[in-house]
């Protein structure tokens, strides 16, 4: 698989010849419309998270054309913007709900913000899950009631999510939680079994390094922290 980071939650992937673009809100590298643009693919499929501002942009439109199927979160039929899109095409999931054609299997799980995080299964094997905007949200600044019901949201989600496999994950961490930021990735990566870590939600902050007890001992995982649109990895 070939990822390219967009920005913020935003990611391409190639599984051979099909794409998957995820919460492609801003794309300043260009980076979908240059890859459409040269036609070397099969199919293309667009997937929403949520309708929060930095994970759905509505210049998304403009790839109807190519796209195979717009897969949005259930909360997008509540906004007004969607009505630009070309409603035959467009799937709304709800928190687990499932959606197949002859390419994908898609799952999606519940979120601690908004929206839902998916679980796609590609015709080659791939598994790849996007969390959207679910995640331990520990504020510090918040009240004791709130960081506690946050922590109850999460882990009870989490308890869900126990095994899940995937090749690859996108999960955020964000770098306004301060020293919180990891809490989420830490304690998902030890409940399920992911081969490959990607974080994300963290625009204007630097390339995220794990701290030291960030892993189990001797459970470590590749990590990327991309920072700049348009970095690619080969996976």
């Amino acid at each position: 698989m070939e990822i390219t980071y967009l920005l913020n939650s935003g990611f391409l992937i190639r599984d051979d010849r099909t794409l998957l673009v995820f919460d492609d809100f801003e794309d300043p590298a260009k980076v979908v419309s240059r890859v459409i643009s040269k036609g070397e693919f099969d199919n293309l499929y667009i997937f929403v998270s949520h309708a929060h501002f930095d994970h759905f942009g509505t210049h998304i439109r403009a790839y109807a054309q190519q796209t195979t199927r717009y897969i949005f979160s259930y909360d997008l039929k509540h906004t007004k913007r969607i009505k630009i899109f070309p409603q035959d095409n467009i799937t709304l999931m709800k928190r687990y709900s499932e959606w197949q054609d002859d390419n994908l299997h898609v799952l999606t799980y519940d979120s601690t913000d908004v929206g839902v995080s998916f679980l796609v299964e590609t015709n080659s094997g791939k598994k790849i899950f996007h969390a959207g905007d679910f995640n331990w949200w520990h504020w510090s600044e918040d009240t004791p009631e709130n960081i506690d019901r946050s922590e109850k949201l999460f882990k009870k989600q989490l308890k869900r999510m126990t095994g899940m496999e995937a090749d690859i994950a996108f999960f955020p961490v964000d770098g306004r939680l301060g020293d919180s930021q990891e809490l989420g990735a830490k304690a998902f990566i030890e409940k399920t079994d992911i081969k490959y870590l990607v974080a994300m939600h963290r625009v204007g902050y630097p390339k995220w390094q794990p701290s030291e007890n960030f892993f189990e001992e001797h459970e470590t995982i590749p990590i990327w922290a991309p920072v700049k649109s348009g970095e690619t990895i080969t996976i």
